[in-house]
Order: C-alpha cells, then structure tokens, then sequence
C-alpha cells in the first residue's frame, strides 16, 4: 500500500511569548498556515492521522491548515515532539495505526527538516530548506513500522504564502 507522509514545520511564530512553548503564531504565520491548508487541499491530502507538537506555534498551525482544507481529524497532542530527535520522530511513525494511508506531523526545526532529508531517497522533486510553514509531503511504500533512512520519495514540496 502506498501511504503519504506530509512533514509540516510550524509557521511564523513571535518572538515572545511567555515562553518558548507559548509563542503564538504572527500574522505571517496564521496566513502563511491557511496558504498551506488551502495547498494541501488543492492536492488532495486529507489525513487519516496527524501528529502535532504541545508548542502553541505548532497547534496553531495546525488548526489553521485543518481549517483552510476542510479537515475534521482530530490531532494527537504529542508531548514528545516538543523537544524530539530524528529517533523519537521515527519511534511516532513506527506507532501509526497500519490503517493510516495519510499521515501528517507538524513539528519544529531542525528535527522536522532532519527527518524529511534522512527519508527523501533522492528520486523524487528536489527537497528545500524547511522554513517556517513548509510543507513536504513523501510516498511511501511499505509499512510504517518500517519507514527508514532513504525509504519515502519526496512527491511535493512548498512553502506557501498568504
């Protein structure tokens, strides 16, 4: 079964918050989120399951892209990604439900932009820097506890604007 994995990095967040955890995202970054949720729905992506940073930055982006695509799936709220490696990224993956064809993790750098170059296996379009609300979305052929080092192709890649 072909599966789609879609790697988000958070949109443009403030530079303040009361935290780092509780910066919210700018305006740029709300708009940039709907451009990515608009994107996605216009290539047809709608998840079966997606994971999501505890950052108020990635919630938000999140909840910007759901609703820009017309999504209705509810996230699952990792506390892991927070502060997660390329590893604890990949040990989430392995955990997806097998009936999942569309996953989707909205994460921060570098670990998201880690994990899309450690899985491109080079064949498809050419993998950019993950800057704030990039999207890359991967096919992926073969069991998500197996998805490994170079064993996703890179199907699209933007970084859309509002």
């Amino acid at each position: 079964m072909t599966r789609t994995l879609v790697i988000v990095r958070h949109a443009k967040a403030e530079q303040f918050g009361p935290s780092d955890h509780e910066r919210p995202l700018a305006a740029r970054g709300r708009a940039d989120a709907a451009a990515a949720g608009r994107w996605l729905a216009a290539a047809g992506i709608v998840p079966d399951e997606v994971l999501v940073s505890t950052a108020l930055r990635t919630r938000e982006t999140f909840a910007a892209i759901a609703d820009a695509a017309g999504w209705e799936v509810e996230p699952w709220i990792d506390t892991t990604l927070y502060s997660a490696g390329v590893d604890t990224v990949l040990e989430l993956l392995h955990a997806v439900s097998e009936e999942t064809r569309t996953a989707v993790v909205v994460g921060h750098n570098p670990t998201v932009s880690m994990v899309a170059q450690l899985l491109d296996d080079g064949s498809g379009v050419p993998l950019g820097e993950l800057a704030t609300g990039a999207v890359a979305v991967f096919a992926y052929d073969g069991a998500w506890a197996d998805l490994d080092v170079g064993s996703a192709t890179l199907r699209a890649f933007e970084a859309p604007r509002g």
